[in-house]
């Protein structure tokens, strides 16, 4: 990662955990543009504007966000639950909350990208308001009691290694060091 004249480059696969930190910062976008969406169509219904913001949340999390829990539970989480039984504690949570979202996703997704409008425009803002606080929230936690560990803890090595996973999972080749 380097500087340039319009300010930090994003992380990149050679630093992991702050491309980690950096997908929960898009997350938390994401959940603020799902708020203003379900405000929308909860108001003015599902019109073309509403559908084109349903489709790019709905590709986001249905792409990003499935790389992102993927990078930790076959990855990260492996690695930090093996450390101590604090952090194996702390993965059994954040693993229960995978599911918890995964749930919620399963009910939510479909929403988004139907053609009909809602049928029920108070339960699907009811919706994206559990979805998006459970994923500020998760993300929260993971920043501040997974993340700022797993700088500490994981060496150079496993950082490297959890990098390469993560670029593998996207398609994304990385030069051989």
């Amino acid at each position: 990662m380097s500087d340039s004249l319009l300010g930090p480059a994003a992380p990149d696969f050679d630093d992991p955990l702050g491309l980690l930190r950096a997908c929960h910062q898009r997350i938390r976008l994401q959940c603020d543009g799902l708020l203003r969406l379900a405000s929308h169509i909860a108001e003015q219904g599902m019109d073309e504007e509403a559908k084109r913001s349903a489709g790019t949340i709905y590709r986001y999390f249905s792409t990003a966000g499935k790389h992102h829990h993927e990078d930790e539970e076959k990855d990260l989480f492996p690695h930090l639950a093996r450390t101590s039984l604090k952090l194996a504690d702390r993965v059994h949570r954040l693993r229960k909350e995978h599911a918890e979202q995964d749930a919620l996703w399963a009910e939510l997704g479909p929403l988004l990208i139907r053609t009909r409008p809602i049928d029920d425009p108070a339960h699907f803002v009811t919706l994206c308001q559990q979805f998006a606080e459970h994923n500020r929230r998760h993300a929260d936690f993971e920043d501040e009691e997974i993340l700022d560990v797993a700088q500490h803890i994981l060496s150079a090595r496993e950082l490297k290694g959890l990098g390469q996973k993560m670029a593998e999972r996207r398609g994304v080749r990385q030069p051989i060091a």
